[in-house]
């Protein structure tokens, strides 16, 4: 038997007809129609009241609000903002309840809402989060020495003499070898540039570093690039960057980490020339004595590790592009033209050579050297990422 669809305006008008018509007595016929005695009077005083359009659906919605801005009030929030019309819903308040502070002024959130209803608001553009040039996979998968090498701040801490030590590390993700473990006053790109230059002048260059997003590995413009980084390029280094908030994938650094602190930091030497020979006689074992469960036949990371075949170059090598490229040289504001216009890019880029390729009518690819850094779009003046 198939489905009989009917309205409930329908329904209840069958039910007053049948009522009128007497066959059936109220209880019966509430029965009948699978409603309570309390709704079937509800519909007949309904219908005695307004006829069919008495029967008709009503408003659920409160008859008043005992909480609801009065219309007085919304309009002191209005003026105010008219007069003010870059301060925000939380300035708003401070500044009206200053003023009167006997009256109740409601929320933020509710001037907020006010605000957009009238609107007197604009929904503000979400901010996206700067990519990093070249995001670590999750699993970092390495095949022989120097094609990675990881580098991070161990926390820093007080020596003897109250001054605080920021321990830099630097080590071979292959081979587990301690590249480097240098006490370090503060973590400034400069002094930190020093210690990568010592060790790519002992062991040469790698293909890629893997670090946080910390400074000074990472910056918060265009591709997150640093000085620092941007000088690994120059030298034919990938700089990799793990995910915010997840070191598990920097996992084999952080163990060492652990291991440098329970060994070389409890407790601290007297001051921070004390400390550093205490991480070289550390560095030293742990190269050269200590035998590794995770290398072949559990081999100490010295018997694995061997220098890169890149040597450190004395003078930083040009960056060249293609003939058909735009070549366009950063000011020191980060900013460079092209073609009448000007285009922001970061100031850690700045005195850099960069080239533009024109992909689509409009649209120009961002190159530092053969890296990618984003496309500009003409047409909106914008760099996508």
């Amino acid at each position: 038997m198939p489905w009989k669809e009917t309205e409930p305006m329908t329904e209840r008008m069958k039910f007053m007809m049948e009522w009128e018509g007497g066959f059936f007595g109220f209880g019966e016929l509430c029965g009948l129609y699978g409603v309570s005695r309390k709704t079937g009077y509800k519909w007949l005083r309904r219908w005695e009241f307004g006829g069919a359009e008495g029967l008709s659906d009503r408003s659920r919605a409160p008859h008043g609000c005992p909480h609801r801005t009065s219309a007085e009030v919304e309009e002191k929030i209005v003026g105010l903002r008219g007069q003010r019309p870059n301060w925000g819903p939380v300035t708003l308040r401070l500044r009206l309840r200053r003023e009167e502070p006997e009256v109740s002024w409601p929320a933020a959130s509710t001037i907020g809402e006010i605000l957009k209803r009238r609107g007197l608001s604009q929904p503000r553009r979400r901010r996206r989060k700067p990519e990093a040039l070249f995001r670590n996979p999750e699993r970092l998968q390495t095949q022989g020495p120097n094609e990675v090498l990881t580098a991070d701040f161990k926390g820093q801490f007080r020596t003897g003499d109250g001054r605080y030590c920021y321990p830099l590390t630097i080590q071979d993700h292959y081979s587990r070898y301690a590249l480097c473990c240098e006490a370090l006053g503060s973590t400034e790109g400069g002094g930190v540039r020093k210690r990568f230059e010592g060790v790519f002048r002992e062991y040469g260059l790698p293909e890629a570093i893997l670090t946080d997003n910390g400074s000074p590995f990472a910056g918060v413009g265009l591709r997150r690039l640093s000085r620092l980084s941007v000088w690994w390029i120059r030298l034919g280094v990938r700089p990799l960057l793990i995910r915010r908030g997840r070191p598990e994938e920097n996992g084999r650094h952080e163990r060492y980490h652990r291991t440098l602190k329970e060994e070389t930091a409890r407790p601290p030497a007297a001051d921070r020339r004390s400390q550093q020979r205490v991480f070289q006689r550390f560095r030293r074992d742990y190269n050269e004595e200590r035998p590794h469960q995770a290398l072949e036949e559990a081999k100490t990371p010295a018997e694995v590790y061997r220098p890169s075949e890149r040597s450190y170059p004395r003078r930083l090598p040009p960056l060249e592009y293609p003939g058909h490229y735009e070549v366009r040289r950063v000011n020191l504001n980060g900013y460079v033209k092209l073609h009448g216009r000007r285009m922001f890019l970061s100031q850690v880029l700045g005195h850099e050579t960069v080239g533009l390729e024109e992909v689509q009518d409009g649209v120009w690819s961002i190159y530092l050297g053969q890296y990618l850094l984003g496309r500009w779009d003409r047409r909106s003046d914008t760099i996508r990422e």
